[in-house]
């Protein structure tokens, strides 16, 4: 499974596609199960005056729904780490708790990628 994250041009917050609208919150992320409609749907998404950083980022289903598998997005869709009373985990909620608990890489999946390579 795939989504699509970017980050607002406005003012820079993490933001998921959703049937042709930015959500600010990763549970409601629309989630696509083939490659070419997520890529169709990116080329939809990318519109250069809202959002920056346009890209697909895979997700993997967890004990009661979907969190994104590399780290590196699981700290994006729970807001800034600087203090636990900030941002989206300050906030809470389902589609948090589900991210705080999930189990993935610890790299972004490119950069996990490329070590595999080296191997």
């Amino acid at each position: 499974m795939k989504a699509i994250v970017a980050n607002r041009l406005i003012d820079g917050e993490v933001v998921y596609w959703n049937h042709g609208a930015w959500k600010t919150r990763f549970g409601e992320a629309e989630l696509f199960e083939a490659d070419d409609a997520a890529e169709a749907a990116v080329a939809q998404a990318n519109v250069p005056t809202q959002v920056v950083d346009c890209y697909l980022i895979d997700v993997a289903p967890e004990a009661d729904g979907y969190a994104p598998t590399a780290f590196r997005e699981r700290v994006k869709a729970t807001g800034p780490q600087n203090h636990p009373q900030h941002g989206k985990q300050a906030e809470g909620g389902h589609d948090i708790e589900l991210i705080k608990q999930a189990h993935g890489i610890a790299r972004s999946a490119g950069r996990h990628n490329l070590i595999k390579l080296k191997k």
